[in-house]
């Protein structure tokens, strides 16, 4: 029997595979609804497979998360720049195209309530990776000083995300779009408040 060995380069793209798919499937049926074998099947791999990449759920979880919060730093960048730019993602993230496609959207509003019961290393790498988003946020709104409105837009942020997790969450769809709607006005409102730079 010939063994077969693979180069780095197929071992970092196998576990980019599988951190995809689970990023996805976690966003769709939650961490605790998504065993390892059906995230391995989304890859393509046995379960055996994943032990030579993850040592736990729990690192694909940290891994997951900070890597979908990664893309949100890339969507942010393509976007337009300054305050026009987080406009722009307001009204992107509070859309019934974000709330109705929670599989491919944010990670924080599909997850945020199993990241909570997370063990530290895991609200660890989510901290570190969210608080990255948001300070690429508020580094366009007060570019000499972001710290300064570091918080304000965290706010914001967490208006979001509880506004994204409601609208799915209402049966009355009208009541949903509404609400996204004002949700949208609210997080605008609340950039308002930050000083002038």
């Amino acid at each position: 029997m010939r063994v077969v060995r693979y180069g780095k380069e197929h071992k970092l793209e196998t576990r980019r595979r599988i951190v995809e798919t689970a990023g996805r499937r976690f966003k769709r049926d939650g961490i605790d609804g998504s065993g390892v074998a059906t995230l391995m099947k989304d890859a393509g791999l046995t379960n055996g497979a994943f032990y030579a990449h993850f040592e736990s759920k729990e690192e694909l979880v940290a891994a997951a998360v900070s890597e979908q919060l990664r893309e949100q730093r890339e969507w942010l960048d393509a976007i337009a720049p300054g305050r026009a730019g987080v406009e722009q993602m307001v009204r992107e993230y509070l859309s019934p195209e974000h709330r109705d496609n929670p599989e491919g959207g944010c990670p924080s509003a599909a997850l945020l309530d199993e990241i909570t019961r997370c063990a530290d290393p895991t609200k660890q790498a989510y901290t570190d990776s969210v608080l990255a988003f948001i300070d690429d946020i508020a580094a366009r709104l007060a570019p000499h000083d972001p710290l300064s409105a570091r918080t304000t837009v965290l706010s914001v942020y967490a208006m979001m995300v509880g506004t994204l997790q409601l609208s799915r969450a209402l049966a009355d769809r009208r009541l949903a779009d509404d609400l996204l709607k004002q949700g949208n006005r609210n997080a605008l409102t609340l950039l308002d408040t930050l000083p002038e730079h």
